[in-house]
């Protein structure tokens, strides 16, 4: 077997592993029938969907011929560095992390600090256009998540709300 698209054969190899890992996760739950669907039933078959998508794309890159073999690059350290970081901001300013002392400062300041992170991830930074974006993700999710859908977490700092 001669692998003739690199970047797709290692794509599918990963579609699916984490299509095996969230069916065999989903199994944990009452999977259900149709009829009668349980927790479980929706991520199993995602999962079984993601696993089979995963099989058709590592098929292809191995009988489709591409220009160059499509190999694949240098890792991007910095974009992968910076993704993840405004992630895990995020999540510890939405929550806290009370075992170190740090306050949840909430949703506002959390979608705040993650899009100026993640901002830092690519090749230009426009602050001007940085900061509406992030003041438009602020104004939406508030309306999505705690207007509409009425869900309960920290929407602004505690030394703020008291």
């Amino acid at each position: 077997m001669k692998i003739k698209s690199q970047k797709d054969f290692f794509a599918g190899l990963m579609f699916m592993g984490v299509g095996v890992a969230f069916a065999w996760g989903a199994t944990t739950y009452n999977v259900g029938n149709g009829a009668r669907m349980g927790p479980g039933y929706f991520p199993l078959l995602l999962g079984i969907l993601l696993a089979i998508i995963g099989g058709a794309i590592t098929f292809k890159a191995t009988t489709v011929e591409t220009q160059d073999g499509d190999k694949i690059g240098k890792w991007a350290w910095k974009p992968l560095f910076f993704i993840l970081a405004a992630n895990f901001a995020f999540g510890i300013l939405l929550g806290g992390l009370p075992s170190l002392g740090v306050p949840a400062m909430g949703l506002i300041v959390g979608i705040y600090a993650l899009v100026f992170i993640s901002s830092l991830a690519g090749q230009e930074f426009h602050a001007k256009s940085v900061f509406l974006l992030a003041t438009i993700l602020a104004i939406g999710s508030y309306v999505a998540f705690v207007w509409a859908l009425k869900l309960q977490f920290p929407v602004w700092p505690s030394f703020i709300t008291g």
